[in-house]
């Protein structure tokens, strides 16, 4: 299998602005594993902003919980390019599939234990917790996915929440909490969110190790 084979699909892959900003990018020799980097650097300003919309003044809130949201979408960009540039325009090296995957579990931790912290705004002690579980079902996602790989099966994407629905669930989540000073409210939002997102999380990861295990009890 080649690591063509392996790419998640996606239909953004294939729009114009998605290949003019790849093409840009190839020209100027931006490296696609620097691309992948500033993926973190994204997750690590949107989980200090989701982190620290828990403590801000109800003015200041929304302010952040947008930075995060833009954030949010930052580190989804960094993901198509990085894949674009690579491949398309074979500026790949060896070591990109380290940086491929790297980058991506270090951002989805950092997104949701800083949405967690962001909840204990609420004074409910789960808000930490959720967040941190939140991440680590998103990492053993991830490890299922290429634990399949690593067995010689096509990279299991399924979902229902996997990387690109998480992160469009939690864009959502900052986005309506945004509005939650308006009740005086502060965490329920990201609270309620993170609870979709484990229960979400869980069901996807339950179904690729069935995936999984089905298709190893069907090799010859």
């Amino acid at each position: 299998m080649t690591e063509i084979e392996n790419r998640r699909p996606l239909k953004s892959r294939g729009a114009a602005w998605a290949k003019r900003l790849a093409e840009i990018l190839a020209k100027a020799r931006v490296h696609p594993n620097l691309i992948s980097a500033t993926s973190v650097a994204f997750a690590v300003l949107g989980g200090a902003m989701l982190a620290f919309s828990g403590i801000l003044p109800d003015w200041a809130r929304p302010v952040a919980l947008v930075l995060a949201a833009a954030c949010v979408q930052g580190r989804l960009l960094c993901n198509l390019l990085d894949g674009m540039v690579a491949v398309e325009y074979g500026q790949g090296s060896p070591a990109g599939p380290l940086w491929n995957e790297l980058p991506d579990r270090i951002a989805d931790l950092l997104f949701f234990v800083g949405a967690g912290y962001g909840a204990y705004g609420l004074g409910w002690n789960v808000g930490p917790a959720l967040g941190w579980l939140a991440g680590a079902l998103a990492i053993f996602t991830a490890y299922v996915r290429e634990l399949g790989r690593g067995l010689g099966f096509p990279a299991d994407f399924s979902g229902p929440m996997a990387k690109p629905h998480r992160m469009a669930a939690l864009t959502v989540i900052c986005l309506l909490a945004t509005i939650e000073p308006l009740w005086g409210g502060r965490g329920l939002m990201l609270t309620a969110g993170l609870v979709v997102v484990v229960v979400g999380t869980a069901w996807t990861a339950t179904r690729r190790v069935r995936r999984l295990a089905t298709e190893l009890a069907a090799r010859p």
